[in-house]
């Protein structure tokens, strides 16, 4: 469970945070910073630690593999970060197929829909954390599509003031 800390304070739980914040200052002070050199980054402890944390709140069904977050957590989290770090440290990790089901629509025809494996869901949200920051440091103030504490509203009366401060 995370807490938020107060601004300019040290996120107090999760060590991953103010690694990410650094990278996102680093992106943000040279915009033409090269920022291909990351992957060491996914699986380190802390960051699959938040990226299984944030899974597991997320929740959802097993993929092709047939294993669930409650078989996971049965066999052992520890276990299973550690094993998919050393798997992607060793440049063994290959993301299996998704699982492939039909959900009906409101107008009843069928919406098709991929459920990846928990494990690959740990990795993309892994990568999610790592690359986030590097790309929202180029995003402008004024932009709020698919950002992190952005959203439509927000967006909505930011124009309201623009409007307002042009006259």
């Amino acid at each position: 469970m995370t807490r938020h800390a107060r601004k300019g304070q040290p996120h107090p739980l999760d060590p991953s945070r103010p690694r990410q914040h650094k990278l996102f200052q680093a992106a943000k002070r040279s915009r033409n910073r090269r920022c291909h050199a990351r992957y060491d980054r996914i699986f380190r402890p802390d960051i699959l630690w938040r990226a299984w944390r944030a899974v597991r709140a997320h929740g959802g069904s097993a993929g092709v593999d047939g294993v669930w977050i409650e078989d996971v957590e049965h066999q052992g989290v520890a276990a299973f970060l550690q094993v998919l770090a050393q798997d992607l440290r060793g440049g063994n990790y290959r993301p299996p197929s998704v699982r492939r089901v039909s959900m009906p629509k409101p107008d009843g025809r069928p919406r098709p829909r991929g459920i990846s494996t928990v494990r690959a869901r740990v990795v993309q949200e892994a990568g999610t954390i790592v690359i986030e920051p590097l790309f929202a440091a180029h995003c402008q103030d004024t932009s709020y599509g698919f950002r992190l504490k952005r959203r439509a509203p927000q967006a909505v009366q930011g124009v309201k003031e623009q409007r307002v401060s042009n006259g």
